[in-house]
C-alpha cells in the first residue's frame, strides 16, 4: 500500500494501518519495517524481556515490560515500536500501547540498519525524555547504555560478559553472561 510522501501523517493514520503492515511514524513520515528480525535478535529479545518481567513481577509494582511489536506514541506525529519498552506510569498505557515516553527502551541492532538505533533512535529518545536507553549489538557482543541526566545522556559501554546495573532501579542488574542466547 504505497502512501503519498508529500503528506504528513498522524498517530491516527498509524493506528489505522492494516494489521499486516509494520511501520513506525516519525515526525509525520512513515518508516516501513520490511525484514523479519533474525533468530539471535529474537532470542535476545525474549531473554531480556523475561529477565525484566521477572524482576518487575517480584517487585509487585505497576511497572510493565512490553516486547515489540508494541506501539509507543511519543507525540501526535511520532509512533515507534521499540524492541523492548518499560513503562513505570500505568496512566500512560492505553488499549493501543503507550502514550508518552517509556522510562526504559532497549533496541537490538540489526546489521543492515545499525545507524538507525545508534544515531537516529538515540536522538529521538533523548529528545523525548527516555530515562534509560540500551543498544544491544549482537554482532559486536556489546551493549551501550545511555541514562538521561539533566537533559543529557550519560553513556556506558559493556560486553556480553558484563553485569549491567539498570539505573532506573537501584537494585536491578542484568548479567549478560547468564542469558541464554547464541
Amino acid at each position: 500500500m504505497p502512501l503519498a510522501r508529500n503528506k504528513l501523517y498522524t498517530a491516527e493514520d498509524y493506528y489505522n494501518l492494516p494489521d499486516n503492515i509494520r511501520a513506525e511514524l516519525v515526525d509525520g513520515y512513515f518508516i516501513y519495517n520490511q525484514a523479519a528480525p533474525s533468530r539471535i535478535h529474537q532470542e535476545i529479545l525474549m531473554e531480556l524481556s523475561g529477565t525484566i518481567h521477572n524482576y518487575l513481577k517480584e517487585k509487585n509494582g505497576p511497572y510493565r515490560v512490553y516486547p515489540a511489536p508494541f506501539a509507543v506514541k511519543l507525540n501526535e506525529r511520532t509512533v515507534v515500536e521499540p524492541d523492548i519498552s518499560v513503562v513505570c506510569d500505568p496512566d500512560k498505557l492505553t488499549k493501543q500501547g503507550c502514550t508518552g515516553t517509556p522510562d526504559w527502551i532497549i533496541e537490538i541492532v540489526s546489521p543492515n540498519n545499525s545507524s538507525h538505533d545508534y544515531i537516529f533512535k538515540l536522538n529521538l529518545y533523548a529528545n523525548a525524555g527516555v530515562r534509560e536507553y540500551w543498544i544491544v549489538d549482537p554482532d559486536k557482543n556489546n551493549v551501550f547504555v545511555y541514562c538521561l541526566e539533566e537533559e543529557h545522556f550519560k553513556a556506558g559501554s559493556y560486553t556480553f560478559h558484563d553485569k549491567i546495573t539498570v539505573s532506573i532501579y537501584s537494585d536491578f542488574q542484568i548479567d549478560f553472561s547468564e542469558l541464554d542466547f547464541h
